[in-house]
């Protein structure tokens, strides 16, 4: 017997999934960069070449490309690292919404279970593994902090964009919930 519970076939709807995935993927990418304004993850010094830059130079791309910026109402923006930002944001939020379609456990805590296991994965285990970032014992406490509850934040976000705009298209509940309860 499988320990995940999957949805019936008949009520999933990859098609709607997936347009909810990109339009959440964009919405998170903007929650994502709000939520570091005011809690930023890395110090100045460290965020001179920030993780999507430092992982494009380990590829091979130049700093010079990896740094490149764009002119937008008299500031400098790192176009490249949005782009990454934005990629990253965009394959996660059409991951989880697909996924959700027939394995509802990834909803868990709205997303944000699944939001606090990237930022494991990627910024305590992947990146420091590959030099990206320091060790996580070498990272700061407010790094681990931002991070952390930046990502449970962002899946959250996704989640919410993901429930509101996948009921509202097909005019039904989330395909785990018996449509008989959606009616009372």
């Amino acid at each position: 017997m499988s320990r995940l519970r999957t949805t019936e076939p008949a009520r999933r709807n990859f098609r709607v999934a997936f347009l909810v995935g990109l339009i959440a993927g964009v919405f998170s990418a903007i929650v994502k960069f709000g939520w570091e304004v005011p809690f930023p993850p890395r110090t100045p010094e460290r965020n001179a070449t920030n993780p999507p830059q430092q992982i494009l130079e380990q590829l091979g791309f130049s700093s010079d490309f990896t740094h490149t910026t764009i002119g937008f109402n008299g500031n400098e923006l790192p176009i490249i690292s949005f782009i990454i930002h934005f990629g990253f944001s965009i394959f996660f939020a059409l991951l989880y919404c697909l996924v959700a379609e027939k394995y509802p456990q990834i909803k868990l805590w709205q997303g944000a279970a699944f939001g606090l296991f990237l930022w494991i994965f990627f910024h305590v285990v992947l990146m420091p593994a590959i030099g990206t970032v320091p060790a996580p014992w070498d990272q700061p406490f407010e790094e681990h902090l931002s991070e952390a509850l930046g990502h449970m934040v962002w899946m959250w976000s996704i989640e919410i964009v993901r429930r509101d705009l996948r009921n509202r298209i097909t005019r039904q509940p989330d395909a785990e919930v018996p449509l008989s309860e959606a009616t009372r």
